[in-house]
């Protein structure tokens, strides 16, 4: 197998990982709001939520996210040069920049959520609110691309 011929298809790499990593992100929304909850529950209910581990839990999957989404971002970067020569610069180069700042931006506020920092805390669900936005709006924008990619595809191999 050639460059040649995997070159094409490692366009599509990109848009799965991102799409499984949009599921991710989404599993982390629901452990960070139940870490919330767990963390401003009476004692009572305190006692119950902290057998789920949620705050444990989001912290490793945040992680993961943070790494995954920066290869992701650099991956679609790359696949995108090496089947154009180039990259194109619009939205969505754009945003997934963005989102890549976002998020390390939000990683970056745990020591101080550590520490016990209430605006640090929120600073981190406001950046993961807009994330978990733009991400929704890059999976619609990314889906348009691929139907490009696919169109184009098709049309280079005569089918």
């Amino acid at each position: 197998m050639t460059l040649e011929t995997i070159q094409p298809w490692l366009n599509f790499v990109h848009p799965v990982v991102m799409w499984l990593l949009l599921a991710t992100t989404l599993y982390a929304l629901y452990l960070g709001v139940q870490a919330r909850r767990t963390r401003l529950a009476d004692a009572e209910t305190r006692k119950e939520l902290i057998k789920g581990k949620f705050a444990l839990k989001h912290h490793k999957v945040g992680s993961a996210l943070l790494a995954f989404m920066v290869f992701g971002t650099v991956g679609g970067m790359a696949a995108t040069y090496l089947e154009a020569g180039k990259l194109f610069v619009g939205p969505h180069l754009l945003v997934g920049l963005g989102m890549a700042t976002l998020i390390a931006s939000s990683a970056a506020l745990v020591p101080f959520m550590q520490k016990g920092s209430e605006t640090a805390r929120l600073t981190h669900i406001t950046l993961n609110i807009v994330l978990v936005g733009l991400f929704g709006w890059q999976a619609i924008s990314g889906m348009q691309i691929v139907q490009r990619l696919l169109s184009n595809l098709q049309s280079t191999t005569g089918s």
